[in-house]
């Protein structure tokens, strides 16, 4: 009886002045930021949907230089009578290039491009970077310089008198445009250089992109000729054929050997496809 007596002591005691037990918090789960781009299958691609992610790496499937790929740039028909562009192959020899758009500030051609937004690569080896700047209308290229100041094969620093409109907003089928950009006082792997490029571009279709990683049901099909005449040498004709999906701006690029003179042309020089 002591026993009880004493045990029932301690659990009064233990419970004593109004002793109470704290209610945990409710889980709240942690807030996911929104996305800043979701596609809406419109059928165009406006301004706001093609924005340069600055930092951001975008990893492509890459032809290795020297080797071509069959390409159908027409495409198919599929049973829905929707045009399909299947440029799902897996190549075993494929090499992975990652591409990354970065402020102009800091690199040592920034001073020549005043109006210049961003940076990324022209080439996938990312040699030359191309200086680009968004308008809200188009989107502008506003020449070139070599990634280093003197690289071994030369520097190179290419300012466009007026900047080449690469997209006019929106993009959709049937729209078409030539911009030139003239070249004065320029360097080109060390030596001067001036000349005048020509860009025509149109947006001529929509689709199915298959690609190896990802399919898009809705890309948009924008073929670049670029003439390059410069004032001393032979006169280049280059051919290239890109696809552009919503917020994911370029996800493929065929480009025909230098001279092709053939709009769809069969074989490319290089192709890129976005892919893991």
């Amino acid at each position: 009886m002591k026993r009880a007596i004493v045990t029932i002591a301690f659990l009064l005691a233990a419970c004593g002045e109004n002793r109470t037990i704290p209610e945990k918090d409710a889980y709240v789960p942690a807030q996911v930021a929104p996305l800043e781009c979701v596609p809406n299958l419109d059928g165009r691609i406006d301004v706001s949907e093609l924005k340069a992610a600055l930092g951001l790496p975008v990893r492509y499937l890459a032809s290795p230089p020297g080797i071509s790929r069959p390409v159908s740039i027409p495409g198919a028909t599929n049973a829905a009578g929707q045009r399909v562009w299947d440029l799902s192959n897996d190549y075993a020899d494929d090499r992975v290039a990652t591409l990354e758009a970065t402020a102009v500030t800091g690199w040592w051609f920034a001073n020549s491009f005043p109006a210049g937004q961003f940076v990324s690569a022209l080439d996938l080896g990312g040699a030359v970077m191309g200086v680009y700047a968004n308008d809200g209308s188009n989107l502008l290229l506003l020449g070139y310089a070599s990634r280093e100041e003197n690289p071994a094969l030369g520097k190179t620093l290419v300012v466009y008198g007026a900047p080449v409109a690469i997209y006019r907003f929106p993009l959709e089928p049937g729209k078409n445009w030539v911009s030139v950009g003239t070249v004065s006082n320029g360097v080109v792997r060390g030596l001067p250089f001036a000349g005048r490029d020509t860009y025509q571009v149109k947006v001529d279709a929509a689709g199915q992109l298959e690609l190896p990683d990802v399919t898009f049901t809705q890309a948009l099909r924008v073929r670049t000729t670029a003439t390059i005449e410069p004032a001393v040498g032979n006169t280049i004709v280059r051919r290239q054929v890109g696809w552009v999906f919503e917020c994911f701006g370029e996800v493929a690029r065929a480009t025909a050997a230098d001279g092709e003179p053939n709009d769809d042309f069969t074989t490319t020089s290089e192709l890129r496809r976005l892919g893991l």
